[in-house]
């Protein structure tokens, strides 16, 4: 017999039958995950493509958008499966992978974020030392240090909850999360509880106040320059504020969510409500700075316009 304390599979609770609903939910759901694909694989592409684009600026960019593809590959998939199907069961290890691959992607855009920030406080900040600092060796060694943190963080959290003896199979969500997993536990939590509460901070809590100090300086910079500088620091500097409030709003209404018990919830507009975080990010990240930014714009505009005399010519 299977041991309860460790069972093999966990069932989404959330799901009900819906009945022809499903298949519209479904299209609903096919229709996000190819925008989103369609989006930002179209900015990585133009970045790839255009040498004059090989800049750190765009890099991140890109980074933003990979990241936004990898996170989204651990919910579109196995939500348009649920949706269609009649049971709702997930194995052990394929719900701890979905763990992983979203809690990183949380972790890792709000590192891009700080890179970013980065990268925009020396460009203003210290214009003249900006190519002396951004090398190609700074910009790998802070890429590399984005990715390796949240990799890290989730391996601990993981190994931390995957021990944990449960009373229960039921998860209260569309997805696994690591805090559904740890509510199922037959013993006291605090050692769970205080590191989740630590990477939490670490994680997000300290990007967050680091991207907020870059944002104080360029503003103080900018007050001391003339109004064309202003306006050209507003011009690269608005798209990433923009992703950084939207991702802000997100993520705090994710761990607000979390704390909530869902299967009480009946509005559709709440579920959705608690995966908006992979769905407003991925979708709007790509639509920000391909509008916003004059060099992706103008790159993308060529591009579409290649493929479609392309696709005339054959």
């Amino acid at each position: 017999m299977e041991n309860e304390t460790l069972p093999f599979y966990f069932y989404f609770s959330l799901y009900k039958d819906q009945g022809d609903l499903k298949y519209v939910y479904f299209l609903v759901t096919l229709t996000i995950y190819s925008a989103i694909i369609v989006f930002n694989v179209s900015i990585i592409v133009v970045v790839m493509k255009e040498k004059s684009l090989h800049e750190p600026m765009y890099i991140f960019i890109s980074c933003l958008c990979f990241n936004s593809l990898y996170g989204t590959a651990g919910l579109f998939p196995r939500l348009s499966i649920d949706i269609l199907s009649d049971s709702h069961m997930i194995s052990r290890p394929a719900c701890f992978t979905q763990i992983f691959v979203i809690y990183t992607y949380t972790i890792l855009e709000f590192d891009i974020l700080a890179v970013m920030a980065y990268d925009r406080y020396v460009a203003i900040c210290q214009p003249l030392r900006y190519h002396s600092i951004m090398t190609a060796r700074t910009m790998i060694l802070l890429i590399t240090g984005a990715i390796s943190c949240p990799i890290f963080w989730m391996s601990v959290v993981i190994t931390l909850s995957a021990r944990l003896p449960l009373c229960g199979r039921a998860i209260t969500r569309l997805y696994c999360s690591n805090w559904s997993i740890v509510r199922l536990s037959c013993v006291p939590t605090a050692s769970n509880n205080a590191v989740g509460l630590f990477v939490l901070i670490a994680s997000d809590f300290l990007p967050l106040c680091f991207i907020l100090y870059t944002y104080i300086r360029i503003l103080i910079v900018c007050q001391r320059s003339s109004a064309e500088f202003r306006g050209k620091a507003l011009q690269t500097c608005l798209p990433h504020i923009v992703t950084f409030v939207t991702y802000s709003i997100a993520i705090f209404c994710d761990i607000l969510m979390n704390r909530f018990e869902l299967d009480r919830i009946t509005s559709i507009f709440a579920l959705v409500f608690s995966i908006e975080l992979l769905i407003v990010p991925p979708v709007l990240n790509p639509l920000i700075y391909g509008l916003t930014l004059p060099e992706i714009r103008k790159r993308n505009q060529l591009f579409a316009r290649a493929t479609k005399i392309s696709v005339i010519s054959k």
